[in-house]
């Protein structure tokens, strides 16, 4: 189908679907209505028939966007999750894990480190890190949503901050063909102090897990969970009915450890590390050519594999169960599953159909060249509105590298990096807090979470990194690139203002 150039009609779409989806908390039907939105506007403006031309479109757009390595490895994960459980490794890890980690401070800051070792891939870090941590967080009463808020933070700011990632993959073939870099690697190196989004993220959980000073609907949730409602979604515990009072603790960490092994070689296999070309013969260069989604479904596989010869031989979990077991954990990622098809789809109407990334592109040609000290901010801004709209990063900074680095090169070459790291930054904001984002849902599923209850929690505090991020770049152009003053910026007012507001909660409620 050909694209038709909708002006600012083309971010009405996402629009409509993000807000429908925080009034009414239920997502499917926002973004299917969103999706609606976007095949009308184009029927309409191509001239073709209205009620059916918007259905046709819609549902050839669905066919021709779905990735499905990406819902193979989810239903194969869910499948892994599930039998696990069964087995009673997971209970065997809660029951280890209770008397090594002592507090919820302990807890919290478990599972943000944990988070951040697992750097690979944004998709595999959500599902893992809610996997592993979730029977400790349930023991000490932390609630769903902040284990899907902390599990959401350490995936896609970790990557992008991460130069051995299938992110730094991504950026290095948007970088490669401008010209302005001698090396692509050394430029995303380079960009990874001035990402100031992925590192106030990262930051603001580990001050949160340390201090506890939670603020707006986070803090409700929190509140719910100490009187005893976690907040686990309906259906979707992800244990089942009866689990093996035999399993053990390698029950759990077998299977883990292989899929991450498994991940990692899967990686490099796919990125040709074996292969003929000896330009790929290095772990860098190999991960940096890699398929991150084949490589996965290939890791999710293999990891079933192990865990069925762990299992099934000693009877912990019988074949007939086993078996059983797959299908279970395969539809407890359908909903999961149903929210990423969507989220594609609108993606793919508004990247597509309506030429989103171009109207977006006008504004910044438009506006960047009679304030250049300004630069950075406007194009984290920008950046950061594409793709909360998009949901997507990778499509954001895919889009715009190539248009703000000619424009800083031609504006003030010395914030080229800053710049960079600008349209980095605010590409993993969209990615890490749109209620469209793939991330943001497995993040929800990982955690066994009501998906827009993870969304109205998280988003206040994306929200104010967001802030603090843009004040950082704007005292970047206005002292010509000081990373000192500009970091220093961004984490004061982090610290500043989730203090306040956290202080501001406590005296409503001692006054309530």
């Amino acid at each position: 189908m050909e694209s038709y150039a909708a002006g600012w009609l083309s971010i009405v779409p996402p629009i409509v679907a993000i807000v429908l989806a925080l009034v009414t908390k239920e997502v499917l039907s926002s973004l299917l209505i969103g999706i609606l939105t976007g095949t009308l506007i184009y029927s309409i403006g191509t001239d073709a028939n209205v009620v059916m031309g918007t259905l046709q479109t819609a549902f050839s757009t669905m066919g021709a966007k779905v990735d499905f390595n990406i819902l193979i490895f989810t239903s194969l994960l869910g499948a892994l999750v599930y039998v696990v459980a069964m087995s009673g490794g997971t209970k065997a890890y809660g029951n280890w894990a209770v008397k090594r980690v002592k507090s919820r401070r302990a807890t919290l800051l478990s599972t943000c480190g944990l988070g951040v070792l697992i750097f690979i891939d944004d998709y595999f870090n959500c599902l893992s890190v809610g996997t592993v941590m979730r029977p400790l967080c349930d023991r000490y009463k932390i609630s769903r949503a902040k284990l899907a808020y902390m599990i959401d933070s350490t995936a896609a700011p970790i990557c992008i901050i991460a130069p051995v990632s299938s992110w730094a993959a991504a950026v290095g073939s948007s970088l490669k063909g401008n010209g302005v870099f001698e090396s692509d690697m050394a430029a995303f190196i380079a960009s990874i102090p001035w990402n100031f989004y992925a590192l106030g993220s990262i930051f603001m959980i580990l001050f949160i897990a340390l201090t506890n000073y939670d603020f707006g609907p986070m803090s409700r949730s929190e509140e719910k969970a100490l009187a005893g409602d976690l907040g686990i979604e309906a259906g979707n515990t992800g244990e089942p009915p009866h689990t093996n009072p035999r399993g053990t603790l390698m029950d759990m960490l077998v299977p883990i450890i292989a899929l991450t092994v498994l991940a990692v070689l899967a990686l490099m296999y796919s990125g040709g590390y074996w292969g003929d070309d000896p330009k790929y013969h290095t772990f860098q260069a190999a991960i940096g050519n890699s398929s991150a989604a084949s490589a996965l479904v290939w890791a999710a596989f293999g990891a079933l594999l192990v865990t069925f010869v762990l299992y099934v031989p000693r009877r912990l979990v019988p074949f007939k169960d086993f078996m059983h077991g797959l299908v279970e954990g395969m539809k407890l990622m359908l909903p999961a599953n149903i929210i990423l098809v969507l989220a594609w789809t609108l993606s793919g109407v508004c990247r597509d159909l309506l030429q989103t990334p171009q109207f977006v592109e006008g504004i910044v040609t438009s506006y960047g060249a009679g304030f250049s000290f300004f630069l950075p901010c406007a194009v984290f801004l920008i950046s950061a509105f594409l793709s909360f709209s998009t949901g997507t990063a990778w499509g954001t900074f895919g889009i715009l590298i190539p248009i703000t680095v000619p424009v800083v090169q031609a504006l003030d070459p010395s914030i080229t990096i800053v710049v960079l790291s600008a349209t980095l930054a605010g590409s993993v904001f969209g990615d890490h807090c749109s209620p469209i984002s793939d991330t943001t849902i497995l993040s929800s599923a990982g955690a066994g979470c009501n998906h827009m209850e993870h969304v109205a929690t998280q988003l206040p505090y994306a929200l104010l990194v967001a802030i603090s991020s843009a004040a950082g770049y704007f005292v970047a152009g206005i002292t010509g690139g000081s990373l000192p003053l500009s970091l220093g910026t961004t984490f004061g007012i982090l610290i500043c203002v989730t203090t306040a507001l956290h202080f501001v909660h406590v005296r409503r409620a001692a006054a309530a």
